[in-house]
């Protein structure tokens, strides 16, 4: 059921990114004229640089999940992090409703050492800490664009956002404080332990496991460097999109490169469609229109946005299948531990 569910959540959003993305044909002329206008000779030092910075993206994206991984004493080699990462990367993409997380916690997962649990732990603070670190970025932006002219959306989702991830914070920091009371606690909200209380035992049993994935949080040096390298992470994917934007001689700030950058990494939270097709286009197009003209959106804009995606898709799929051909990672053994854990 669960994942019926998240499939049909997954073509849900597809359908609806599909539908709101698809260019009617004065649009589509618009798009072809926007390619066809393209001067390559301008816009190749404009590419080198965004995959210059894509390549600073994806080794801190890798890089910090280490800062993770040590509080629970779990130490590899820099290729072998590098490999797991760039596979769970690559599955996280391919995969719909972000089925792909759980690929890096079953590659690292040894018994009598870590369970698929707790590994899955530092991903779990791995997200919440970039939902807020986003959802705070794009709140300010949005503020200081408020006023009688913004779209009525565009506070309320800012509000929502930030409300659910440092909610989220708010349980990672009292489930490492008091894990028994806020496992107790949870249950209780959901009504499970009424209705249920033998599932009830069950999730409390397999939450306890994935509060010890978050001993970061008490391990102020690592907390730090993870801090900092999600930070780099961020800045540089930033820049990396205001780089590409320029080669589309796109009159978009940084600032709004950063905003574009946020909204579309809050709305890829969602239950995505493999690849991450339309769902991607949708929500950076959203964040154009909040700093650009409709008609320099429909055009030149989503030129860029199909462009931005192509090189993230073909980046994360070739990475990911280099990393498959070292001796790094093993699918065969990543589906054997994860049957053992179930």
């Amino acid at each position: 059921m669960k994942i019926v569910l998240n499939l049909a959540l997954s073509l849900g959003m597809l359908a609806a990114c599909l539908w709101f993305v698809w260019p009617a044909p004065p649009q589509m002329a618009k798009l072809e004229q926007a390619f066809a206008s393209m001067r390559m000779s301008e816009f190749w030092p404009y590419l080198a640089g965004h995959l210059g910075l894509l390549t600073v993206v994806h080794f801190c994206r890798a890089w910090r999940w280490k800062y993770l991984l040590e509080p629970i004493q779990i130490r590899m080699s820099p290729a072998r992090l590098l490999a797991i990462c760039s596979v769970g990367f690559m599955a996280v993409l391919a995969l719909p409703a972000r089925l792909g997380e759980l690929v890096r916690p079953a590659l690292i997962r040894k018994r009598g050492e870590i369970s698929a649990a707790q590994a899955l732990g530092t991903i779990a603070v791995e997200r919440i800490a970039d939902g807020l670190m986003i959802s705070l970025m794009v709140f300010a932006m949005l503020f200081a664009l408020r006023g009688p002219d913004a779209p009525g959306w565009m506070m309320p989702t800012a509000y929502a956002s930030l409300g659910v991830f440092a909610s989220a914070m708010i349980f990672l920091v009292f489930a490492l404080r008091k894990p028994d009371a806020t496992v107790r606690f949870a249950t209780s909200v959901s009504l499970l332990r009424k209705f249920a209380p033998g599932v009830a035992d069950k999730i409390e049993a397999g939450l306890l496991k994935l509060i010890s994935g978050f001993l970061v949080l008490e391990d102020k040096k690592n907390l730090f460097m993870f801090a900092l390298w999600t930070t780099a992470y961020w800045v540089a994917n930033g820049l990396s999109l205001y780089v590409l934007a320029k080669g589309f001689d796109l009159d978009l700030s940084i600032v709004g490169a950063f905003a574009t950058m946020g909204i579309v990494a809050v709305g890829i939270i969602l239950p995505n469609a493999p690849g991450l097709v339309a769902q991607y286009h949708a929500f950076a197009k959203v964040g154009l229109l909040l700093y650009l003209p409709a008609a320099v959106v429909e055009g030149k804009g989503m030129a860029f946005i199909i462009v931005l995606h192509g090189i993230q898709v073909v980046w994360y799929l070739g990475v990911g299948a280099i990393a498959l051909a070292t001796p790094y990672v093993s699918f065969a053994e990543a589906f054997r531990k994860s049957k053992e854990e179930a």
